[in-house]
């Protein structure tokens, strides 16, 4: 219900275009590029069982782009996210040997994260495979 006139013109109704779903990436990076994107797959929620297997795929690859350099332990920031707080995460963390920073609870967003919501912001995908697209240039 709406209060008009009898005699004004009914109020034009502007069609929502249909987007793109939201996707999900966990992205991984050091002071240099990025390391590792992953996707989580429709209807999926990110907890520490599909979480922690993320974090093996990332001591693989900074083994691998550090190779021959001695890593003792490694410096890790995430947010607080319950998947990142839950007790099995924080055993495999420690298992791996990332040393976990505690989050500011108002930090301000790395430069890194702000670049790559700045791109993706400004367009209008259709397709999920759209979105991967311009998060991985």
């Amino acid at each position: 219900m709406e209060w008009r006139h009898s005699g004004s013109p009914r109020p034009k109704k502007f069609r929502v275009q249909k987007s793109a779903e939201k996707v999900l990436a966990s992205i991984f990076w050091d002071q240099d590029s990025i390391l590792l994107i992953d996707y989580l797959p429709k209807d999926q929620t990110i907890n520490a069982e599909n979480y922690s297997p993320l974090l093996v795929q990332l001591k693989d690859i900074l083994k691998e782009k550090r190779r021959g350099k001695f890593i003792k332990w490694i410096l890790f920031l995430h947010d607080n996210a319950p998947a990142h707080r839950a007790l099995a995460t924080q055993k495999k963390l420690a298992y791996l040997g990332f040393q976990c920073l505690d989050h500011p609870p108002y930090s301000l967003t790395t430069t890194s994260s702000l670049d790559c919501k700045k791109q993706l912001k400004v367009h209008n995908f259709s397709s999920d495979a759209e979105v991967i697209a311009v998060a991985e240039t």
